[in-house]
């Protein structure tokens, strides 16, 4: 059995294929309620608020009652002779009602475990990482708890599941550029910031996989695009993680291309740094000029072996902490 709220509220038999789904808003808004608070007793008042608001009806805690003795039939028993032991799914409390799932589970439930696991994945195998999320993605079947929101429970969760939705989104195209695989994602992205234009990540996974595919001038003007978008709605600027994306691009920074075969370490080889400027002749202007030039380059010169190194080190590090044993 499985409950599944990401999307239209329903009970899924996944051994039959049967689907039971609630029939009314109030219906929906009960189940709803019930397993986003599976194990806890959620109160008569809380569930009376949930479905009516501030209208309840004169004999609204009959009225609850009713709609909940109608889910109990809904949910399904086991078939006489079956062998499987009885288990009553809604459980009366002196305080109010709660949903046992027992063995049960629910697709939110799976989303937060397959989502957690690409995450843990992402730096050392990005491949199986971006597959873990496209799995956890795909329980998704619209918004979550279509047809249920009519309080504050399910609104609240809604409201959650929605934001972890978009995150486990930014790290599925996150371990897609991880993977190399940025000639893939420029449409979806693309989508992406049209459906949410104020959530400047979108944008900047964007503009690194449009440079990774030599289309800087695409990428240069999708930042145009964000930063106009969040000046109009917001009157904000683009934040520093974005600004730094549109700098690094204008600048061909090294660090921004692709990554080398998965799981191969990046190693650090020390810069030459360029040569001391031989001096003219003593105390003129012309030697100033020429040694402030020459401490000028050789700086720049060590400002990007350090930054390629710490690219190096952070990606040794972020392997060690996710596979202990490699480091022995």
């Amino acid at each position: 059995m499985k409950f599944r709220i990401l999307g239209p509220v329903e009970v899924h038999d996944e051994r039959t294929g049967v689907r039971i789904l609630p029939t009314g808003a109030k219906q929906r808004a009960l189940l709803g309620a019930l397993v986003v608070k599976s194990g806890q007793i959620v109160s008569v008042h809380r569930l009376i608020d949930e479905l009516w608001g501030e209208q309840p009806p004169a004999n609204a805690t009959n009225a609850l009652q009713a709609h909940v003795a109608r889910l109990r039939r809904l949910l399904p028993v086991p078939e006489p002779g079956s062998g499987e032991p009885h288990h009553e799914w809604i459980v009366t409390r002196s305080l109010g009602y709660v949903l046992r799932l027992g063995r049960a589970g629910t697709d939110a439930d799976r989303f937060h475990r397959l989502a957690a696991q690409g995450r843990a994945a992402a730096a050392t195998d990005p491949e199986q990482a971006a597959e873990l999320l496209r799995q956890a993605l795909a329980l998704w079947r619209g918004p979550a708890l279509e047809g249920s929101v009519l309080g504050d429970i399910c609104a609240a969760e809604a409201a959650q599941l929605e934001e972890n939705r978009l995150t486990a989104l930014e790290a599925l195209y996150d371990a897609c550029l991880r993977a190399a695989r940025h000639g893939e994602i420029t449409g979806e992205l693309e989508e992406l910031t049209t459906d949410h234009p104020m959530r400047e990540r979108f944008y900047d996974l964007l503009m690194l996989a449009l440079y990774r595919c030599g289309r800087q001038a695409e990428a240069l003007s999708v930042y145009d695009r964000a930063r106009r978008r969040l000046v109009h709605e917001l009157g904000v600027e683009p934040g520093p993680a974005l600004r730094g994306r549109m700098e690094a691009i204008l600048q061909h920074d090294p660090q921004l291309a692709a990554p080398g075969p998965t799981g191969q370490l990046a190693r650090v080889h020390p810069m030459p740094l360029p040569p001391a400027p031989t001096p003219g002749p003593a105390g003129g202007p012309d030697a100033t000029v020429l040694n402030l030039t020459g401490e000028i380059a050789r700086l720049r010169s060590r400002i990007e072996h350090l930054s390629l190194e710490q690219e190096a080190l952070m990606r040794r590090f972020d392997q060690l902490v996710a596979n202990p044993a490699s480091g022995h």
